[in-house]
């Protein structure tokens, strides 16, 4: 914080505005007192407004920098697992070795789903899209941990925590294998967080499924690279739902429906649709001329990012993990593969591409890898919600354990002023 202050001129009238510094990034400025002087801002999408304080995440889109309570995205994916990043985002510190132990132990005592959940599946049609699903069953989670827990107490919000963590994985391979039509796998407790992810998505009770160590741990690695993006659209939608005093479970629920948003959670099945699209190596240079060309509407997927104006810092890691698993599976001369790995190089290489900071993002890897694996197109955004919970209940956990007020955006009103019903 600062003794700062901004000067703001309405016509005759000269407003003081105090300007605070966070510890990175640029300075703010405080404009909740506008209000008092019958005036508002005006900033549709919110992007030049702070609508919270946080110390959770910090992204430096020029210099292409996300910080994880200020260590890099890149030692964390080299150096923990999806676990210890979760414990980072809670508790604001990386766990010790016994702290690590105690919190995988805790984590796998809540792995199970309640019984009579299973039955919500067949509400479903087996067609429904698994996002469709996912924010149903997530949601009725809040049924079964509602009265019974006080959430203005730190340890039943650790509770709470702890429950999400542990039943995304089994719900997101339930809403796979419900859609298969094959029966639910149980989650096996002996096995690391990413394993028993894979192990519930592909194991079947009639043979032994055997998990890749390479194939965890770039699942693993996919999962740190999508556990937080700061206040972005699902994130503002779980604190605006979450600042209503609402259940934990529904809050996050309502962050799922956000992310569903082609624009914010399906970058990586439009990687996908376009390769599809694409169709065969001789015809990629037809499409990137396209993307060159300012009047057709085609564009590339996968490439640039609308916060990293340099490079994306996840996709460095996912490019190398992207090549482990094409390595691992003997998919390097896949068709599909191929197409991916040429427009990389054209990316990477290629000036029109350079000058513009049109990089491959961590959509265009994490989209190759997935596909690669054997996970469908469909289920790619439930495993990004499925990575983010630990982002949306840390936020949600840091406002509620503050003072907050509900959220109310203004508007800038443009319709008919007041008007008479006319007489019948």
């Amino acid at each position: 914080m600062t003794d700062k202050k901004a000067l703001l001129s309405v016509g005759d009238q000269s407003i003081e505005l105090p300007v605070y510094s966070g510890t990175a990034g640029p300075d703010v400025v405080d404009v909740r007192g506008l209000v008092q002087q019958g005036l508002f801002t005006y900033d549709p999408g919110f992007v030049s407004t702070a609508a919270c304080e946080s110390k959770i995440t910090f992204i430096d889109g020029a210099n292409g920098v996300l910080l994880h309570r200020g260590y890099p995205i890149e030692q964390l994916a080299e150096k923990t697992d999806y676990l210890d990043v979760c414990y980072l985002l809670l508790h604001g510190e990386l766990p010790s070795a016994e702290q690590s132990q105690k919190f995988r132990d805790t984590v796998k005592n809540h792995t199970m789903i309640h019984d009579q959940m299973s039955h919500f599946f067949n509400g479903f049609r087996r067609d429904a899209h698994p996002m469709a699903v996912m924010c149903g069953v997530v949601g009725a989670l809040s049924a079964f941990y509602h009265d019974t827990m006080d959430f203005s107490d730190e340890h039943q919000r650790e509770i709470a925590a702890f429950r999400l963590i542990a039943k995304m994985p089994t719900l997101a391979a339930m809403c796979h294998k419900y859609s298969m039509g094959q029966p639910f796998i149980y989650p096996r407790n002996d096995l690391s967080y990413a394993a028993n992810f894979l192990h519930m998505m592909f194991a079947t009770p009639c043979e032994e499924y055997k998990v890749s160590p390479v194939l965890a741990k770039a699942m693993d690695r996919i999962f740190i690279l999508h556990a937080d993006h700061e206040q972005n659209a699902s994130t503002s939608t779980v604190r605006l739902a979450g600042s209503t005093g609402a259940n934990p479970f529904a809050c996050i629920a309502s962050g799922i429906a956000a992310l569903w948003g082609p624009a914010h959670g399906g970058a990586n099945e439009a990687v996908l649709t376009m390769l599809a699209e694409i169709g065969d190596e001789s015809r990629i240079e037809e499409f990137v001329d396209r993307a060159k060309d300012k009047n057709d509407p085609f564009r590339l997927m996968g490439f640039g990012h609308r916060v990293y104006k340099n490079f994306d810092p996840r996709a460095k890691v996912m490019r190398e993990t992207c090549h482990e698993v094409l390595r691992e599976l003997g998919l390097q001369d896949d068709p599909l593969f191929r197409m991916a790995q040429k427009l990389e190089k054209i990316a990477l290489e290629d000036e029109y591409f350079i000058q513009r900071q049109l990089y491959p993002n961590v959509d265009f890897y994490s989209g190759i890898i997935l596909k690669a694996i054997g996970i469908p197109v469909s289920m790619f955004t439930v495993i990004f919600a499925m990575s983010r919970t630990i982002g949306w209940f840390s936020h949600w956990n840091e406002m509620v354990s503050g003072n907050y007020r509900i959220g109310r955006p203004r508007q800038l009103y443009t319709g008919p002023t007041k008007r008479d019903v006319p007489d019948q």
